[in-house]
């Protein structure tokens, strides 16, 4: 079972939710998923991991918490660290989030497409901030895990 199905499997799925009554919190998020976070945002914790299929590189993304989108634009990452900046598109234009069974939190899985070496760049290098765009919403993202890459 692979890392996104088994963090989509924990975190269950019910009806849409009011995100504006959510009590949510980054420790909340962080101590219900095994998994070590690659970033956190205010209301927001992201999980990634770089994947390989056929010779194209993906920088596969889910975040955890009160983001909620739909859209059909699809959305762009901004990985900011040592000495570079890149800026990734979606690999999918069309993605939505999907409720879980914690109220006010929701799971949104995005992919963004990766030249091989801009993925030797996230690995090797410290990161500083990710920036995702999305529609109306700009999350601003700290790295924290810059010992263990994607």
């Amino acid at each position: 079972m692979s890392f996104f199905t088994k963090l989509k499997s924990a975190l269950g799925n019910s009806k849409p939710i009011d995100t504006a009554s959510s009590s949510d919190t980054i420790e909340a998020i962080t101590s219900d998923i095994e998994h070590e976070p690659f970033a956190i945002a205010e209301h927001n914790v992201m999980y990634s991991g770089l994947n390989e299929l056929g010779g194209y590189y993906f920088f596969q993304t889910v975040i955890v918490g009160n983001f909620q989108v739909k859209t059909k634009k699809g959305g762009q990452l901004i990985i900011r660290g040592e000495n570079f900046e890149l800026t990734l598109a979606s690999d999918s234009v069309e993605f939505e989030s999907d409720p879980t069974d914690v109220k006010g939190r929701s799971i949104t899985k995005i992919d963004f497409q990766i030249e091989e070496d801009d993925a030797a760049k996230i690995t090797n290098s410290k990161l500083d901030e990710l920036v995702l765009k999305c529609k109306k919403y700009e999350i601003r993202f700290s790295a924290i895990n810059n010992d263990k890459k994607a």
